[in-house]
């Protein structure tokens, strides 16, 4: 089994263990009549804003975790060398055409993706210097809440409607943690062709995490 495959799997038990514990701590699941849709209310005594941060929580520390121990231990990082890399394996945005391992947003979005399947939740990056357009702001509420997270540094949350359904959603900071979260933008192509004249430095805030939590109606 390669690098990959072990920490993806060890990604995939990990959230579906902490779905189940969110589940029996703190969240309901109903079955709507009307299409079988699952939607979720906050157990007593615990918010849906307290639920967000406990999975923002185990986001953040997964990603930090392989920014850190996997992706700056790689030799290469986009086709160069990396002079602290002990592993040689390449971490790259082509990683599934190679050997390569995917770039940490690239490892958050195949999180999500299992993790949205299972429909209590759903989380996602999104950014205003966005490269993949997946991660662009997708509503008034995305880009008003993107702009105050950019603005402040802090997360941002409030209930909003969609259709006939209501979500809290929060929106947590995103912040480059690595110096391959800097590198890996500043120099991607894409970036360099929308975003000219910006370039990321450590610490700083590159977008948001956003995590959208159904609510059952009243």
């Amino acid at each position: 089994m390669t690098l990959v495959e072990k920490w993806m799997n060890t990604l995939r038990t990990r959230t579906v263990a902490f779905i189940a514990i969110i589940l029996a701590v703190s969240v309901t699941a109903i079955s709507c009549s009307s299409g079988g849709s699952t939607t979720a209310t906050a157990a007593p005594g615990i918010s849906p804003e307290l639920v967000a941060d406990y999975i923002h929580t185990v986001l953040e520390a997964d990603r930090t975790a392989y920014t850190r121990h996997v992706v700056n231990r790689a030799t290469m990082l986009e086709g160069k060398e990396k002079a602290d890399g002990v592993v040689p394996v390449e971490a790259t945005e082509t990683w599934q055409q190679g050997e390569g391992i995917p770039l940490p947003a690239q490892m958050f979005r195949l999180g999500s993706e299992i993790a949205n399947e299972k429909g209590f939740f759903t989380y996602n990056l999104i950014s205003p210097w966005y490269i993949n357009d997946s991660h662009a702001p997708k509503s008034d509420f995305e880009q008003t809440a993107m702009d105050a997270v950019i603005d402040t540094s802090e997360p941002y949350k409030d209930y909003q409607e969609v259709g006939d359904q209501q979500f809290f959603s929060a929106i947590y900071p995103d912040i480059a943690v690595a110096e391959a979260c800097v590198s890996c933008h500043n120099t991607h192509p894409i970036h360099l062709e929308r975003y000219p004249d910006k370039q990321f430095v450590m610490d700083e805030v590159m977008g948001g995490v956003v995590i959208n939590i159904p609510l059952a109606g009243a």
